[in-house]
């Protein structure tokens, strides 16, 4: 932040400069963040995006003619097209990722924002086996069907719905940008290398592409947690790591009944698992708050108070002993309508190939297996390099847990193969966003590898806060950012449409 202001300060310091001696005069002296502003792109909060929700018939094997009844599926998406520019505007493409594609819609309004400037049309995607795009109804976590939920065959869902719409809609000539955060984010990445002749242009903010194909430390994800609350306070992470410290003594002395009273737990821990599963699911909720760090109060995963970073943290300071703050503090996650009497440790959080957390309900089934199949997540916490308790996830444990659930066996460095890793070279026109809060940043892309594989950096974001609509609150980075993020689509469709006519 600090230093993203100084060099802008000077900019316009110098221009102001220029001004008096060539021009005698000087405009009124504006922030920056006053003259991204002014800009042309619209808030959000000033349009009323009108979603249709339809539904497209979808092959649901992409690469097997004799699969399960070689049938097809309803996969929903949503579409505006009040800011086209019929036939001649862009095409804005959300890929999917693991949830309703309402959710993703309602959270991210950069894109009907920008589409407003430049005329474009606005699709959003729903993901296979997510929200209502189940290929097999009630069975599709069932096995075999679970089969055909894979990266490939999302990618191909996204292939085949662009060109038909673009087809229906006599959109052939308009360029594709795709648009998508965290998982999303990766798939947007993958369009743009396996489909290059579909998509001109991809923007993939928060997009952890090379620590889900296994390349990294398992270390960093937890320890990247922790950072985002040290940083508020040195004596925020002593806390938190003290009080799991004290929760681990009690859990030895198998003082259950004052671990439940502690923490408010509906049932007394009585088994190692029982406290494994505590302390899970509170891990989880440090995760979620650090993801979801927003200057401003959110509705997206749960509902979140502005800075919850910083919320958590005094919860934690304030507290009587560290046991009831660590119990408040959690409750932001758990219980922030205040209604819960006590928590229930497996209805809660449940436990599954992703230890961050895959959620409840049948999307959690579906990233579950991902998880165990694609997606490699081993990340552990150690109490030394972290705030969290020892909590390992090796790849012997992956495939246990993984053949009992689902019975696959999962494949390391596959996503790596597929999706070339951290050998991007000779792809091109990918922005790749992340913010400095998020604790997916570092799973990704944070230098720019060529004049067209951009990486924004943004001192001030949590996880994809570039996608979401703009807020009187934005950090003055976010805003920076936006800006630099549509004038290079502007690029990207200019010239795609120069070489297309």
């Amino acid at each position: 932040m600090y230093g993203v202001s100084v060099r802008m300060a000077a900019h316009w310091l110098f221009l102001g400069f220029m001004l008096l001696i060539f021009g005698g005069k000087t405009e009124t002296r504006l922030s920056v963040k006053e003259k991204l502003n002014n800009e042309v792109i619209p808030s959000h909060r000033d349009l009323a995006p009108d979603f249709k929700e339809k539904y497209f018939k979808q092959v649901s094997d992409h690469f097997n003619y004799n699969s399960l009844g070689n049938g097809t599926y309803d996969q929903r998406y949503l579409i505006t097209d009040q800011y086209w520019k019929k036939g001649n505007g862009p095409i804005f493409f959300y890929t999917g990722n693991e949830g309703d594609i309402w959710e993703f819609a309602q959270n991210t309004g950069f894109i009907t924002e920008l589409a407003a400037v430049q005329g474009a049309l606005v699709i959003f995607a729903e993901h296979r086996y997510y929200g209502k795009s189940l290929p097999f109804g009630k069975d599709s976590f069932n096995i075999p069907e679970v089969g055909l939920l894979t990266v490939e065959q999302a990618l191909a869902d996204y292939a085949v719905m662009i060109t038909e719409l673009k087809k229906e809609l006599g959109a052939q000539k308009c360029p594709v940008i795709v648009f998508g955060g965290s998982y999303g984010g990766m798939l947007s990445v993958y369009m743009r290398i396996r489909y290059p002749n579909i998509v001109t242009g991809a923007l993939a903010a928060s997009a952890p592409i090379l620590s889900t194909a296994g390349l990294g430390d398992s270390r960093q994800f937890f320890q990247d947690v922790t950072a985002d609350f040290e940083k508020f306070k040195p004596a925020c992470r002593d806390s938190v790591q003290g009080a799991f410290q004290k929760l681990n003594t009690l859990a030895q002395q198998k003082d259950y009944r004052r671990i439940q009273s502690a923490f408010s737990l509906c049932k007394t821990p009585s088994t190692p698992k029982d406290i494994h599963q505590l302390m899970g699911l509170l891990r989880n909720a440090f995760t979620m708050m650090a993801m979801l760090d927003y200057p401003y109060s959110t509705h997206f995963m749960g509902s979140m108070p502005a800075f919850p970073v910083k919320v958590a943290c005094e919860t934690m300071l304030n507290g009587t002993d560290l046991m009831s703050a660590l119990r408040d503090t959690v409750g932001m996650v758990y219980n922030s309508t205040g209604q819960l009497t006590c928590y229930d440790l497996y209805s809660l959080y449940v436990e599954c190939a992703d230890p961050t957390g895959c959620g409840l309900g049948f999307d959690s089934y579906a990233w579950d297996y991902q998880a165990c199949t694609e997606i490699e997540m081993c990340y552990e916490s150690n109490n030394v390099t972290d705030m969290f308790p020892p909590m390992t996830f090796t790849e012997q444990q992956r495939e246990q847990y993984c053949s009992k659930r689902w019975g696959v066996a999962p494949r390391p460095g596959w996503l790596k193969t597929q999706y070339w890793g951290d050998d991007l070279s000779t792809a091109s026109n990918i922005i790749f966003s992340n913010g400095d809060l998020d604790p997916w940043a570092n799973g990704g892309i944070r230098k720019s590898l060529s004049p067209s594989l951009i990486a924004i950096n943004i001192p001030e974001g949590a996880h994809h806060l570039d996608l979401r609509e703009s807020n009187p609150n934005d950090p003055e980075s976010v805003i920076v950012a936006r800006k630099k993020e549509s004038e290079i689509i502007a690029q990207w469709v200019k010239a795609a449409m120069k070489e297309s006519s």
